[in-house]
């Protein structure tokens, strides 16, 4: 297994803890392409259309500054792809997909998850697929449950919710706009087969604005 140290960028959802609306894209810069659109093509963001609604809570362990474990809950109420429940689980270099929409729970994880801040860096191998229900529990109030065959995901003891917007969210070369409402835990577990997986979740910040690389998420809209 390789080292899989924080390259010294901050997260995903870290920088939406701390940050006002905009600004993303001079503080990640995530490679790679986002499947089916280009830079060239990227449309403005008054021009931008809908491609999903939904929910995409996440859970990133770590042992020191070495990622061990990080999932991915998605909860699409209406995309170009369709609708349903999706978790992805990056773990041990490899990548697990769980879903009932095979479709739908590829794109979720090739399009989205690959080229979020919290796996750049990380080996990406094709996913494995298991065909699966996922059921997905959110509550800004008192966290997250979900769980598709063996994986289990929880977050809880979630800290004030706050709601960020940017126009300037990339996927691979190309940005987009999201908007959501955010609520982080501070307790975020992940376990396979019974079993926790290996690391903690990093916490920080005041009681007024929390920070932590587990966290819930509603109201989510990505534009492209």
């Amino acid at each position: 297994m390789i080292n899989n140290h924080r390259s010294g960028r901050v997260g995903r959802r870290t920088f939406m803890q701390v940050s006002g609306v905009g600004g993303l894209a001079a503080a990640v810069g995530v490679t790679g392409q986002s499947l089916g659109t280009s830079a060239a093509n990227a449309a403005e963001p008054a021009d931008r259309q809908v491609v999903l609604v939904g929910a995409n809570p996440g859970i990133q362990l770590f042992d020191g500054d070495t990622v061990t474990a990080y999932a991915s809950a998605w909860r699409v109420d209406w995309s170009r792809q369709g609708r349903g429940n999706a978790l992805v689980l990056w773990h041990d270099d490899k990548v697990h997909l769980y879903g009932d929409n095979a479709k739908l729970a590829h794109w979720v994880c090739q399009d989205f998850t690959r080229h979020f801040p919290e796996v750049e860096g990380l080996p990406w191998p094709d996913p494995i697929f298991h065909h699966t229900p996922a059921r997905i529990d959110i509550d800004l109030e008192t966290g997250l449950r979900a769980s598709a065959g063996p994986l289990r995901m929880r977050c809880a003891d979630v800290r004030g919710q706050r709601q960020w917007i940017t126009d300037d969210f990339p996927l691979g070369e190309v940005p987009h706009s999201l908007a959501l409402v955010l609520g982080p835990a501070f307790v975020g577990q992940i376990s396979l087969r019974g079993r926790r997986l290996p690391g903690a979740i990093t916490t920080s910040g005041t009681a007024d604005r929390a920070n932590s690389s587990a966290f819930v998420t509603e109201a989510e809209v990505w534009r492209a």
